[in-house]
Order: structure tokens, then C-alpha cells, then sequence
């Protein structure tokens, strides 16, 4: 995919770093990545607020579910959101809770290990592995697919096909994956939503506008 590094200058201009995920731990960024699917983020905070000072892996560990589920409920879905945060805890539980033992492992290793844990997905795996682990993967969401497809590229129908086709438009960067996803999340929210507010649309002179 060319000119995506022009998109990624172009939207950082406008709108800044984002400082993109919000969170006091990688253990706290892991629980968000699942709480806000299919929710507003708004709603995750709520969640993450009622744990207060007990959001630990060590406290979701021996925690029932049906108890995490009342903490969650603010974020939809809770009672399935608490399985699958149990089932992620299972799994970080088998690096004794601590972080650096999981980031020594290589990305395509972590990435199997992610993707196997019931409940986690694809776009929630990579977030993971970004925000969270250092891994470079760049997370693919609808509003990247909204807005590239907007911009007149062509959208592969898997969503591994489109993140290798991101990825190899721009170049291998943590940061720079870090920060283009939440650029396109920004970008989205303001200007490109499901229905477009093209008038003072930052990339306004660049899109095909394919609606």
C-alpha cells in the first residue's frame, strides 16, 4: 500500500500524539483490550474505575467469574468479557505474572500463544502485542478499513491480508504502529464516520471519497 506514510504524516499533523493506550500497567492495558470490544471506551473506563485498587492479575486469578462479571458490567457483555479475562490471566499466570518473562518471547510466538486463548481475537491479540508487550503488529479495526477504503485503497477480504498489506507500506516501527492506529481511531471518530463530515477533513484532498 503507497502513500500510507504520507496518511500517517498527514493525520499526525493534525491531530498530535496521541499517547495511545491509556493505562498504569500492561496488565491494565491487556483487561481494556478486552473489555472495549464491541463497547465505547467510555464505558471500559467505568469497568477499569470499579476494580479500584485491585485490578491485578493476582486478583482476577482467584476471583470468580461471576464476581468479575459484576465489576464489568459498565462494559457490555460482562458475564463472557470475565471468562475471557480469566482465560487471559490463565495464560499470563504460565509467566508468573511478570511481564518481562512474556516480552523476552519472540512476537510470532506470542501472537500463536494470543490467538489460541479462547475469546481473543485478531484485533485484540495485536493490541496486545503493541500496546502492551512492545511487539510491532499493527492492530486493524473497522475504522482502518473505513477510512482506507475511503481513500480509494483496495481492502483485502481477510484481516491478515490487510495488516501485512499496512505493514509493508510502512515501515517495521513500534511507534509508528503504535501511533498511526490511534491516529485512524481519532481520525474516524471526528471526521470519518459512517457517515462522513468531509468539510475540514484533514485528508480531504487525498480521498476517492468511495462511500
Amino acid at each position: 500500500m503507497e502513500g500510507l506514510i504520507q496518511v500517517f504524516n498527514t493525520l499526525l499533523s493534525a491531530y498530535g500524539k496521541r499517547n495511545w493506550w491509556p493505562a498504569q500497567s500492561p496488565y491494565e492495558m491487556m483487561v481494556g483490550a478486552i473489555l472495549t470490544q464491541n463497547t465505547a471506551w467510555t464505558n471500559v473506563e467505568k469497568a477499569i474505575s470499579n476494580f479500584g485498587d485491585r485490578l491485578s492479575p493476582e486478583f482476577v486469578s482467584i476471583t470468580p467469574a461471576e464476581e468479575i462479571a459484576v465489576i464489568i458490567r459498565s462494559s457490555g457483555y460482562h458475564n463472557q468479557k470475565a471468562i475471557k479475562l480469566k482465560a487471559l490471566t490463565e495464560w499470563f499466570g504460565k509467566y508468573a505474572f511478570d511481564i518481562d518473562k512474556v516480552t523476552e518471547k519472540d512476537g510470532e510466538a506470542l501472537r500463536e500463544e494470543l490467538l489460541a486463548i479462547k475469546g481473543i481475537g485478531p484485533e485484540t491479540a495485536y493490541s496486545i502485542l503493541t500496546y502492551a508487550l512492545g511487539k510491532p503488529f499493527f492492530v486493524v479495526d473497522a475504522y482502518t478499513k473505513r477510512i482506507l477504503y475511503r481513500l480509494g485503497y483496495e481492502i483485502p477480504a481477510t484481516y491478515e491480508g490487510l495488516r501485512l498489506n499496512i505493514e509493508k507500506g510502512l515501515k517495521t516501527d513500534l511507534y509508528m504502529f503504535n501511533e498511526f492506529h490511534a491516529l485512524i481511531v481519532e481520525h474516524a471518530k471526528r471526521s470519518c464516520k459512517k457517515t462522513p463530515s468531509c468539510e475540514g477533513c484533514t485528508l480531504k484532498m487525498i480521498c476517492q471519497k468511495r462511500f
